[in-house]
């Protein structure tokens, strides 16, 4: 290993990293506490010139690779035992052409990266709800956000990517160059390469926008829900959406007797000027007395960032499952509100989200992701803290997720919450719909016929 860590460190600018030193270790660890995986190095590239260089070393030794972007997926992806890892996150810079309205973004960056960069602009590109999340791996799997409503997912907005493929070669990927592999990274995860560069188009946003956010207890029941379903119907091209429920921790921001109280909050964020939408979303903050209210005018990298303490990252084990709902019926609030009660974890979350709008306007075939036309998503978000309490909340959210699975939508997840991706293929299959899934492996094919890239929600090369 020793000759093969001199070799690397002679091929490219990058750190290469060894086990026993500090920064090894730093760079292994992952978001989700549950990971403690130990690859034999870690090549911390700097451009994609380092990055063909370490696929290469470890091809011609047939060594597994991982691709560490901002290593946030709950399954762990990012790190591999006995293996290469390739390192992008000293790989951040985002540079913006205000009048193109365009950012091209390096494979290793965070949405609070370029959050920053496009907001200096009053532009901004639909990014996640966690501004430490890694651009890649939240994009490649579709991309849910806040601004979902009215500019799409994360893969609605790429416009094209430089790639690193399995055989080493830098490539550039768009509608009109390898547009077949275009098609697949828009949505078929870390499957086909590694992206060293996005280009987004932006759009027009802030810096102040309207979020909205009151807090009402569990036991307020289902009325409020109901009103925010109905509410939503007509809006959902203007207002991306959840509801979450949470427990409210032993903070002063919260009145202390509501402390240790299950709750759900009704978060919105108006795509659009913040004084209307603040007008708009009013109703939402009148459905019974709230246990308080964090709605307001505020810069649009606030609204980005406020997540970010309910997942620290490297604090928590974390388990997650999601479901496309068919359909959020009076019995479905119900049924979703009776098994929250049952909650192991008081840092547990499940939320319902909103779809419609720009998201749903994109055909089926046109990206990788597939169909849009399912109208809402449950997802089971398990957070907790000690290794003794692993399978009491992994049961917890199996077992519930299982319950909800006969109201799920042909079957389909959110593969950036698929718990370990244990269903194998025929998640996959039911996720991508069997046409979109048939393409990606005959892409999958052309570009990975070794399977190369496997960790990650696995899309076997065809005949493989």
């Amino acid at each position: 290993m020793d000759q093969l860590t001199t070799e690397l460190s002679a091929r490219i600018e990058g750190e290469v990293l060894m086990p026993g030193s500090d920064a090894y270790e730093e760079a292994r660890k992952v978001w989700n506490a549950m990971i403690d995986r130990k690859p034999l190095l870690i090549a911390q590239c700097r451009n994609s010139q380092d990055v063909a260089q370490t696929l290469a070393l470890a091809n011609g030794n047939d060594h597994p690779v991982s691709i560490r972007g901002g290593a946030h997926n709950v399954a762990g992806h990012a790190v591999c035992d006995d293996g290469v890892m390739i390192d992008l996150s000293q790989m951040r810079n985002v540079s913006v052409d205000a009048e193109a309205r365009t950012a091209r973004v390096a494979g290793g960056s965070t949405w609070g990266d370029v959050d920053a960069a496009s907001q200096a602009h009053g532009l901004a590109t639909p990014g996640g709800l966690i501004s430490d999340t890694g651009v890649a791996g939240l994009s490649l799997s579709g991309g849910i956000g806040w601004l979902r409503s009215r500019f799409g997912l994360c893969i609605d907005n790429i416009l094209s990517v430089e790639i690193v493929t399995a055989d080493g070669q830098i490539r550039r990927a768009s509608e009109t160059e390898n547009a077949d592999l275009f098609w697949a990274v828009r949505g078929g995860g870390g499957n086909f390469g590694v992206i060293t560069e996005f280009e987004f188009q932006l759009h027009p946003m802030g810096p102040e926008v309207m979020f909205c956010a009151p807090i009402y207890a569990l036991e307020c029941g289902p009325e409020p829900i109901r009103f925010w379903r109905d509410f939503l119907k007509d809006k959902n091209d203007r207002i991306g959406s959840l509801v979450e429920f949470s427990t409210v921790a032993e903070d002063d921001e919260f009145p202390r007797e509501s402390w240790g109280k299950q709750v759900y909050t009704i978060a919105a964020v108006y795509a659009g000027d913040a004084e209307e939408g603040e007008q708009i979303m009013q109703p939402l903050r009148e459905l019974a007395p709230m246990v308080t209210d964090f709605s307001g005018r505020m810069e649009y990298c606030e609204v980005q960032k406020l997540f970010d303490l309910l997942m620290p990252a490297g604090e928590f084990r974390c388990y997650w499952k999601s479901h496309y709902l068919q359909d959020l019926s009076d019995a479905i609030i119900d049924e979703i509100l009776e098994g929250i009660k049952t909650v192991p974890s008081a840092n547990t979350l499940a939320s319902i989200w909103n779809f419609g709008g720009a998201t749903a306007s994109v055909p089926a075939d046109a990206t990788a992701f597939g169909d849009r036309s399912m109208p809402y998503m449950f997802s089971l978000d398990s957070v907790w803290e000690g290794t003794d309490d692993d399978e009491t909340n992994i049961g917890w959210t199996r077992d519930f997720w299982g319950r909800m699975q006969r109201h799920s939508y042909n079957g389909r997840m959110y593969l950036n919450f698929p718990g370990q991706g244990e269903e194998g293929d025929k998640l996959l299959q039911d996720t991508y719909g069997a046409d979109n899934f048939q393409r990606l492996r005959e892409i999958k094919a052309k570009y990975d016929p070794d399977n190369r890239f496997r960790f990650n929600q696995n899309i076997r090369p065809l005949n493989h």
